[in-house]
Protein backbone atom coordinates (compact mmCIF):
# COMPACT_ATOMS: atom_id res chain seq x y z
CA UNK A 1 0.00 0.00 0.00
CA UNK A 2 1.36 3.32 -0.94
CA UNK A 3 2.31 5.82 1.57
CA UNK A 4 0.16 9.35 1.38
CA UNK A 5 1.56 12.72 0.56
CA UNK A 6 0.79 13.96 3.80
CA UNK A 7 0.96 11.60 6.68
CA UNK A 8 -2.42 11.16 8.89
CA UNK A 9 -3.70 13.48 5.95
CA UNK A 10 -6.91 13.06 4.33
CA UNK A 11 -5.87 14.76 0.60
CA UNK A 12 -5.28 12.76 -1.96
CA UNK A 13 -2.29 13.42 -5.00
CA UNK A 14 -4.89 14.76 -7.29
CA UNK A 15 -6.46 17.17 -4.92
CA UNK A 16 -3.15 18.17 -3.68
CA UNK A 17 -1.96 19.12 -7.42
CA UNK A 18 -4.70 20.26 -8.19
CA UNK A 19 -4.44 23.17 -5.13
CA UNK A 20 -0.56 23.88 -6.48
CA UNK A 21 -1.21 24.03 -9.94
CA UNK A 22 -4.40 26.18 -9.58
CA UNK A 23 -2.13 28.52 -7.57
CA UNK A 24 1.16 28.73 -9.32
CA UNK A 25 0.31 28.11 -12.66
CA UNK A 26 -3.38 29.27 -13.10
CA UNK A 27 -2.81 32.00 -10.82
CA UNK A 28 -6.02 31.37 -8.31
CA UNK A 29 -5.23 32.27 -4.60
CA UNK A 30 -5.81 30.03 -1.88
CA UNK A 31 -9.07 31.97 -0.60
CA UNK A 32 -10.19 31.95 -4.03
CA UNK A 33 -9.93 28.58 -4.61
CA UNK A 34 -11.78 27.97 -0.85
CA UNK A 35 -14.86 29.86 -2.31
CA UNK A 36 -15.22 27.93 -5.26
CA UNK A 37 -15.05 24.52 -3.40
CA UNK A 38 -17.90 25.82 -1.18
CA UNK A 39 -19.63 26.74 -4.13
CA UNK A 40 -20.09 22.42 -5.02
CA UNK A 41 -20.76 22.11 -1.40
CA UNK A 42 -17.06 21.41 -0.17
CA UNK A 43 -15.86 23.11 3.37
CA UNK A 44 -12.18 23.57 2.11
CA UNK A 45 -10.59 26.59 4.44
CA UNK A 46 -7.64 28.56 3.12
CA UNK A 47 -5.95 27.70 5.91
CA UNK A 48 -5.63 23.97 5.36
CA UNK A 49 -4.49 24.18 2.19
CA UNK A 50 -1.87 26.53 3.25
CA UNK A 51 -0.45 24.15 5.38
CA UNK A 52 -1.03 21.83 2.54
CA UNK A 53 0.66 23.88 0.28
CA UNK A 54 3.79 24.12 3.00
CA UNK A 55 4.05 20.02 3.54
CA UNK A 56 4.09 19.11 -0.52
CA UNK A 57 6.86 21.61 -0.76
CA UNK A 58 8.76 19.99 1.97
CA UNK A 59 7.70 16.68 0.10
CA UNK A 60 9.03 17.79 -2.89
CA UNK A 61 12.21 19.63 -2.07
CA UNK A 62 14.60 16.54 -3.00
CA UNK A 63 12.55 16.93 -6.82
CA UNK A 64 13.20 20.71 -6.20
CA UNK A 65 16.83 20.52 -5.78
CA UNK A 66 17.46 18.36 -8.26
CA UNK A 67 16.09 20.32 -11.33
CA UNK A 68 18.16 23.32 -9.92
CA UNK A 69 21.16 21.32 -10.00
CA UNK A 70 20.24 20.18 -13.61
CA UNK A 71 19.53 23.83 -14.41
CA UNK A 72 22.88 25.02 -13.40
CA UNK A 73 24.92 21.80 -14.69
CA UNK A 74 24.61 23.20 -18.30
CA UNK A 75 27.17 25.88 -19.72
CA UNK A 76 24.30 28.72 -20.85
CA UNK A 77 21.76 30.38 -18.41
CA UNK A 78 19.47 33.03 -18.10
CA UNK A 79 18.46 34.75 -15.47
CA UNK A 80 16.27 37.51 -14.26
CA UNK A 81 14.13 38.55 -10.63
CA UNK A 82 11.23 40.08 -9.83
CA UNK A 83 9.60 42.01 -6.87
CA UNK A 84 7.15 40.16 -4.38
CA UNK A 85 5.37 42.13 -1.38
CA UNK A 86 6.00 39.86 1.89
CA UNK A 87 4.28 40.71 4.53
CA UNK A 88 6.03 41.63 7.33
CA UNK A 89 3.95 41.39 10.45
CA UNK A 90 6.85 43.37 13.07
CA UNK A 91 6.27 46.52 10.88
CA UNK A 92 2.53 46.43 9.76
CA UNK A 93 3.43 46.34 6.56
CA UNK A 94 4.52 44.57 3.63
CA UNK A 95 8.19 44.49 2.49
CA UNK A 96 9.53 43.80 -0.80
CA UNK A 97 11.41 40.29 -1.39
CA UNK A 98 12.77 38.68 -4.46
CA UNK A 99 11.66 35.76 -6.65
CA UNK A 100 14.99 34.96 -8.79
CA UNK A 101 14.59 32.99 -11.84
CA UNK A 102 17.86 30.95 -13.27
CA UNK A 103 16.44 28.87 -16.68
CA UNK A 104 18.97 25.95 -18.73
CA UNK A 105 17.33 25.84 -22.09
CA UNK A 106 19.17 24.79 -24.77
CA UNK A 107 16.14 24.07 -27.35
CA UNK A 108 17.58 27.20 -29.65
CA UNK A 109 20.96 25.59 -30.47
CA UNK A 110 19.62 21.98 -30.81
CA UNK A 111 20.95 20.81 -27.40
CA UNK A 112 20.80 17.67 -26.20
CA UNK A 113 19.67 18.96 -22.73
CA UNK A 114 15.97 19.36 -21.35
CA UNK A 115 14.89 22.57 -20.55
CA UNK A 116 14.42 23.64 -16.93
CA UNK A 117 13.54 26.68 -14.75
CA UNK A 118 14.84 27.38 -11.22
CA UNK A 119 13.61 29.59 -8.83
CA UNK A 120 15.11 31.17 -5.79
CA UNK A 121 13.66 33.03 -3.26
CA UNK A 122 15.29 36.18 -1.08
CA UNK A 123 14.27 38.59 1.32
CA UNK A 124 16.45 41.34 -0.68
CA UNK A 125 18.44 41.84 -3.67
CA UNK A 126 21.84 42.29 -2.56
CA UNK A 127 24.22 40.87 -4.94
CA UNK A 128 25.30 38.32 -2.31
CA UNK A 129 22.36 36.75 -2.94
CA UNK A 130 22.45 35.49 -7.34
CA UNK A 131 26.49 34.89 -5.85
CA UNK A 132 25.22 32.32 -3.40
CA UNK A 133 22.87 31.05 -6.28
CA UNK A 134 25.01 30.36 -8.76
CA UNK A 135 27.80 28.71 -6.83
CA UNK A 136 29.05 26.21 -8.75
CA UNK A 137 28.14 27.12 -12.39
CA UNK A 138 30.47 27.81 -14.73
CA UNK A 139 29.86 29.25 -18.38
CA UNK A 140 27.84 31.69 -19.90
CA UNK A 141 25.00 34.05 -18.13
CA UNK A 142 22.81 36.06 -19.95
CA UNK A 143 21.31 38.66 -17.57
CA UNK A 144 20.38 42.32 -17.48
CA UNK A 145 22.72 45.62 -16.22
CA UNK A 146 21.69 44.96 -12.51
CA UNK A 147 24.84 46.13 -10.95
CA UNK A 148 25.09 42.87 -8.29
CA UNK A 149 25.55 40.45 -10.95
CA UNK A 150 29.35 42.34 -11.68
CA UNK A 151 30.72 40.53 -8.25
CA UNK A 152 30.04 37.40 -10.59
CA UNK A 153 31.83 38.04 -13.34
CA UNK A 154 34.99 36.64 -14.40
CA UNK A 155 36.94 33.64 -15.05
CA UNK A 156 34.17 31.18 -13.97
CA UNK A 157 31.24 33.25 -15.48
CA UNK A 158 31.10 35.27 -17.83
CA UNK A 159 28.40 37.57 -18.92
CA UNK A 160 26.31 38.29 -21.83
CA UNK A 161 24.26 41.15 -22.20
CA UNK A 162 21.04 41.64 -23.49
CA UNK A 163 19.89 43.74 -26.85
CA UNK A 164 16.43 43.44 -25.62
CA UNK A 165 16.63 45.43 -22.70
CA UNK A 166 18.60 48.22 -25.11
CA UNK A 167 15.40 47.35 -27.14
CA UNK A 168 13.23 48.62 -24.97
CA UNK A 169 14.48 51.87 -24.33
CA UNK A 170 14.83 53.12 -27.50
CA UNK A 171 11.32 51.83 -28.62
CA UNK A 172 9.69 53.87 -25.63
CA UNK A 173 11.25 57.04 -27.01
CA UNK A 174 10.23 55.71 -30.64
CA UNK A 175 6.89 55.56 -29.21
CA UNK A 176 6.50 58.52 -27.10
CA UNK A 177 8.27 61.38 -28.74
CA UNK A 178 8.48 59.94 -32.24
CA UNK A 179 12.29 60.73 -32.63
CA UNK A 180 13.78 59.46 -36.08
CA UNK A 181 16.95 58.33 -34.91
CA UNK A 182 15.21 55.98 -31.95
CA UNK A 183 13.14 54.47 -34.99
CA UNK A 184 16.15 53.96 -36.94
CA UNK A 185 17.90 51.84 -33.91
CA UNK A 186 15.01 49.76 -33.33
CA UNK A 187 14.44 49.03 -36.94
CA UNK A 188 18.84 48.41 -36.87
CA UNK A 189 18.06 46.22 -34.04
CA UNK A 190 14.73 44.30 -36.02
CA UNK A 191 17.30 42.64 -38.58
CA UNK A 192 20.13 41.27 -35.79
CA UNK A 193 16.51 40.30 -34.30
CA UNK A 194 15.39 38.72 -37.63
CA UNK A 195 18.69 36.57 -38.14
CA UNK A 196 18.28 35.59 -34.57
CA UNK A 197 14.93 34.02 -35.87
CA UNK A 198 16.43 32.13 -38.95
CA UNK A 199 19.41 30.62 -36.87
CA UNK A 200 17.16 29.15 -33.60
CA UNK A 201 17.14 25.66 -33.66
CA UNK A 202 20.47 25.08 -35.64
CA UNK A 203 23.62 23.34 -34.13
CA UNK A 204 26.11 26.33 -32.62
CA UNK A 205 28.77 25.68 -35.74
CA UNK A 206 25.96 26.76 -38.02
CA UNK A 207 24.91 29.44 -35.90
CA UNK A 208 28.30 30.94 -35.81
CA UNK A 209 28.47 30.67 -38.97
CA UNK A 210 25.00 32.39 -40.36
CA UNK A 211 25.79 34.86 -37.68
CA UNK A 212 29.30 35.93 -38.35
CA UNK A 213 28.53 36.12 -42.06
CA UNK A 214 25.07 37.80 -41.68
CA UNK A 215 24.87 39.36 -38.27
CA UNK A 216 27.64 40.46 -37.45
CA UNK A 217 28.41 43.33 -40.35
CA UNK A 218 25.21 44.66 -39.04
CA UNK A 219 26.08 44.29 -35.24
CA UNK A 220 29.17 46.27 -36.54
CA UNK A 221 27.29 49.03 -38.22
CA UNK A 222 24.96 50.07 -35.80
CA UNK A 223 27.65 50.45 -33.00
CA UNK A 224 29.25 52.54 -35.44
CA UNK A 225 26.44 54.44 -36.20
CA UNK A 226 25.58 55.09 -32.73
CA UNK A 227 28.86 56.28 -31.38
CA UNK A 228 29.02 59.02 -34.69
CA UNK A 229 25.04 59.47 -33.29
CA UNK A 230 25.65 59.81 -30.31
CA UNK A 231 27.64 63.89 -30.10
CA UNK A 232 24.54 65.54 -32.04
CA UNK A 233 22.05 64.81 -28.91
CA UNK A 234 21.94 66.38 -26.23
CA UNK A 235 23.49 64.99 -23.47
CA UNK A 236 20.93 64.82 -20.48
CA UNK A 237 18.45 63.81 -22.72
CA UNK A 238 16.57 60.38 -22.48
CA UNK A 239 17.82 59.33 -26.06
CA UNK A 240 21.23 60.08 -25.45
CA UNK A 241 21.14 57.78 -21.83
CA UNK A 242 19.37 54.85 -23.78
CA UNK A 243 22.07 54.95 -26.52
CA UNK A 244 24.79 55.49 -23.92
CA UNK A 245 23.36 52.38 -22.35
CA UNK A 246 23.13 50.55 -25.59
CA UNK A 247 26.65 51.16 -26.15
CA UNK A 248 27.99 50.36 -22.69
CA UNK A 249 26.25 46.86 -23.73
CA UNK A 250 27.44 45.81 -26.75
CA UNK A 251 30.72 44.60 -25.75
CA UNK A 252 29.36 42.42 -23.92
CA UNK A 253 26.42 41.12 -26.23
CA UNK A 254 29.65 40.11 -28.72
CA UNK A 255 29.64 36.80 -27.13
CA UNK A 256 26.41 35.25 -29.44
CA UNK A 257 28.12 36.36 -32.57
CA UNK A 258 31.16 33.92 -31.14
CA UNK A 259 29.43 31.16 -29.44
CA UNK A 260 26.30 29.74 -30.77
CA UNK A 261 25.23 28.46 -28.01
CA UNK A 262 24.95 32.10 -27.01
CA UNK A 263 21.73 34.52 -28.13
CA UNK A 264 20.75 38.16 -28.44
CA UNK A 265 18.44 38.66 -25.83
CA UNK A 266 17.60 37.32 -22.01
CA UNK A 267 13.87 36.97 -23.34
CA UNK A 268 14.08 32.89 -21.57
CA UNK A 269 14.82 34.87 -18.68
CA UNK A 270 11.91 37.30 -18.78
CA UNK A 271 9.36 34.86 -20.02
CA UNK A 272 9.84 32.66 -17.31
CA UNK A 273 8.81 35.73 -14.76
CA UNK A 274 5.57 36.51 -16.65
CA UNK A 275 3.33 33.71 -14.91
CA UNK A 276 4.87 35.61 -11.29
CA UNK A 277 3.71 38.79 -12.73
CA UNK A 278 0.30 37.50 -13.29
CA UNK A 279 0.13 35.83 -9.92
CA UNK A 280 1.08 38.44 -8.12
CA UNK A 281 -1.75 40.79 -9.23
CA UNK A 282 -3.67 38.08 -8.17
CA UNK A 283 -2.61 36.83 -4.91
CA UNK A 284 -1.15 40.23 -4.01
CA UNK A 285 1.55 39.07 -1.46
CA UNK A 286 3.00 36.62 0.36
CA UNK A 287 2.71 35.61 3.65
CA UNK A 288 6.31 35.51 4.92
CA UNK A 289 9.77 34.30 3.76
CA UNK A 290 8.68 31.07 4.01
CA UNK A 291 6.07 31.57 1.90
CA UNK A 292 8.39 33.16 -0.37
CA UNK A 293 10.62 29.89 -0.51
CA UNK A 294 7.76 27.95 -1.02
CA UNK A 295 6.33 29.63 -4.18
CA UNK A 296 10.14 29.70 -5.80
CA UNK A 297 10.05 25.74 -5.16
CA UNK A 298 6.75 25.14 -6.53
CA UNK A 299 7.40 27.40 -9.65
CA UNK A 300 10.23 25.84 -10.17
CA UNK A 301 8.55 22.73 -10.72
CA UNK A 302 5.13 23.79 -12.39
CA UNK A 303 7.16 25.63 -14.72
CA UNK A 304 9.74 23.25 -15.92
CA UNK A 305 6.80 20.87 -16.42
CA UNK A 306 5.14 23.66 -18.91
CA UNK A 307 8.69 24.23 -20.68
CA UNK A 308 8.84 20.05 -21.35
CA UNK A 309 5.52 20.22 -22.86
CA UNK A 310 4.09 18.44 -19.70
CA UNK A 311 0.95 18.83 -18.06
CA UNK A 312 1.87 20.10 -14.52
CA UNK A 313 -1.15 18.82 -12.87
CA UNK A 314 -0.68 15.36 -14.11
CA UNK A 315 3.08 15.33 -13.78
CA UNK A 316 2.28 16.25 -10.05
CA UNK A 317 -0.50 14.06 -9.31
CA UNK A 318 1.75 10.90 -10.53
CA UNK A 319 5.04 12.33 -8.20
CA UNK A 320 2.86 12.92 -5.18
CA UNK A 321 1.47 9.15 -5.96
CA UNK A 322 5.11 7.66 -5.59
CA UNK A 323 7.14 10.11 -3.87
CA UNK A 324 6.83 9.17 -0.35
CA UNK A 325 8.09 6.33 -1.21
CA UNK A 326 10.29 6.63 -3.90
CA UNK A 327 14.34 6.10 -2.96
CA UNK A 328 15.75 9.84 -2.93
CA UNK A 329 18.86 8.26 -4.85
CA UNK A 330 16.48 7.83 -7.65
CA UNK A 331 14.35 10.85 -7.37
CA UNK A 332 15.75 11.99 -11.27
CA UNK A 333 13.34 9.16 -12.09
CA UNK A 334 10.44 11.81 -11.18
CA UNK A 335 11.67 14.44 -13.35
CA UNK A 336 9.01 15.75 -15.73
CA UNK A 337 10.93 14.84 -19.24
CA UNK A 338 10.48 11.11 -17.80
CA UNK A 339 6.83 11.42 -17.36
CA UNK A 340 4.71 9.27 -19.63
CA UNK A 341 0.96 10.41 -19.34
CA UNK A 342 -1.14 7.03 -18.71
Amino acid sequence: MQSLPIVRGMPGPGLLAHVLVSKYADHLPLYRQSQIYGREGVDLDRSTMTDWVGQCSRLLRPLVDTIGRHALGGKVLFTDDTPVPVLDPGRGRTKTGRLWTYVRDERPWAGPAPPAAFYRYSPDRKGERPKDHLRGFEGYMHADGYGGYDKIYGKEITEVACMAHARRKLFDIAKSTGSPIAKEAVERIAELCAIEKEVRGKSPATRVELCKDKAEPIFDDLEAWLHQTLPQLLGKGELAKAIRYTLGRMKRMRSYLEHGECELDNNTAERSLRGIAVGRKNWTFAGSDAGGERAAAIYTLTETAKLNGVDPQAWLTDVLTRIADHPVNKVHELLPWHFSPA
